[in-house]
Formats: C-alpha cells, sequence, structure tokens
C-alpha cells in the first residue's frame, strides 16, 4: 500500500534539475500528492517533455541557474505559475571525472559555481519569502561521494560536502522562523549517467555492489520517497540532517 501524503496535496514546490533521473523522479512524486510541481533546468524542449510526462501538475521553467543575478526573476516566474514555493528542492548538479593534479582553476570554480554558489543563490531567494511567511521546506541534493574518497570527482566531492554544511547553518539559523532544512546523500542509484559510467567499468561496478548490503542500485523512486517523507509534516521535528540513500553501501564491508 503506497504511503499518502495529504498534507503535500496543493503544495508549491520547485525541483531543479527536475527533467531527468533523480529529479524527474522527485518531480513526479510531488505530482503524484497533488503538489503543484515547477521543474528547473536549462533544456527547454526537454522541460516540456518531462513535464507532459508528469501530468497537469507539472510546470516547466527553462532558466540557467548560473545565471546568479536573475535569480530573482526565477523564483518571481514560479510564483507566477504556481503561487509562493513552499517546498525547494535542488537537486540540478554537475560533475567531471578527471585526475585532481589536471583540473584546471576554472574548471572547478565552474562545478563550485553550479553545485553550490546557485544552490546557496537559490536558496536565499526563495527562503526570503519563507521566512518571512514563517513557513517552508528546502531539501539539497548531495550525494555519498561527500563521505567517501572517490579518485578523480574531487570538485564534485568538494561542493556536494559544502551542500552538507549549508543544510546544517541554514537549519539552524531558519528553524525559528518555521523553514526546515534537510539533505538526502543517494549513493549508486540506477540512473543513465550512474548506470552508463558503471557500464563502462565493470570491475567498479561488482565492487559498488560487493560492499552495499541490498545487493542492487538503488533507483530515482527510492530517493523521491525520501524527499515526500521530509518534506510532509510526518517529518515535522526533523531538520539539519543528512539522510544516506543507498542501501547500505556506506557501512558495507
Amino acid at each position: 500500500m503506497a504511503i499518502n501524503y495529504a498534507d503535500l496535496k496543493g503544495k508549491n514546490v520547485i525541483v531543479t534539475g527536475g527533467a531527468s533521473g533523480i529529479g524527474f523522479a522527485i518531480a513526479l512524486a510531488f505530482a503524484g500528492e497533488q503538489s503543484n510541481v515547477v521543474i528547473v533546468g536549462r533544456d527547454k524542449s526537454k522541460l516540456e517533455r518531462a513535464a507532459n510526462h508528469i501530468g497537469p501538475e507539472a510546470h516547466a521553467l527553462s532558466f540557467d541557474l548560473n545565471d546568479i543575478g536573475n535569480l530573482p526573476d526565477l523564483v518571481r516566474e514560479a510564483q507566477h505559475l504556481v503561487g509562493e514555493p513552499d517546498i525547494l528542492v535542488n537537486n540540478a548538479g554537475i560533475n567531471m571525472k578527471r585526475e585532481a593534479l589536471s583540473v584546471s582553476d576554472q574548471e572547478f570554480q565552474d562545478i563550485v559555481l553550479t553545485n553550490q554558489t546557485s544552490v546557496f543563490a537559490l536558496t536565499r531567494e526563495v527562503g526570503k519569502g519563507m521566512v518571512a511567511r514563517k513557513s517552508g521546506n528546502i531539501i539539497m541534493i548531495s550525494s555519498m561521494a561527500s563521505h567517501y574518497g572517490i579518485p578523480k570527482v574531487v570538485g564534485y566531492t568538494a561542493t556536494k560536502s559544502a551542500v552538507e554544511g549549508m543544510t546544517r547553518a541554514l537549519a539552524v539559523e531558519w528553524s525559528v522562523h518555521g523553514v526546515r532544512v534537510n539533505c538526502i546523500a543517494p549513493g549508486f542509484i540506477a540512473t543513465v549517467m550512474s548506470s552508463n559510467a558503471l557500464d563502462d567499468d565493470p570491475e567498479r561496478k561488482k565492487r559498488v555492489l560487493a560492499r552495499t548490503p541490498i545487493g542492487r542500485l538503488g533507483e530515482p523512486a527510492d530517493v523521491a520517497n525520501a524527499a515526500l517523507f521530509l518534506a510532509s509534516s510526518q517529518a515535522k521535528y526533523i531538520t539539519g540532517i543528512v539522510l544516506p540513500v543507498d542501501g547500505g553501501n556506506s557501512i558495507g564491508f
């Protein structure tokens, strides 16, 4: 029997990177609870296809999150589409697999801009309204990479670690204003990107599965279900946490 989060009905939700993978699964899950969902990304046609697939609860909003100075416009456009945002899911992010000695300053800064600076800037802009209304819910999407020492992803790891620190700082600062801030750290999830990477490296895939007690890759819906719980009133006494959704990989031996 599916869990029903009746309190999410009619809530206004922004999901960045909502056209595919984990972001799409999260948007689909909120729409399934009859929330009004705005999915944000750069690829307009991809967003529109995703919104059509999700259904009438979904709205596509094409925007480059790296355009920091115009993020207030993004928030206003989302407000125009569905109303004041009740929930923000910061899912959008980029990665680059390369040995640290070969990563340039600009390449590192590009990852910081997308995964860290734009996340804070959008959270701040949405948070202004939430703090004023004394109500709101923010969910960051980190990665178990921030808990491991994984080679060749230094920029990604550093920025996801920053997102987890940001989660704790904002949770403490905004809890008094009725705004909860939590983070989900997915492990190895079967998205197109991660599946392709692991399929190209069978030895690594074997190691991943060997140390995952549940014995399989996670599904995007597993992360989406965690997001629904954290956004719902069932988690009303939870803030500032980083929730691993990793099939036990972080404790596997």
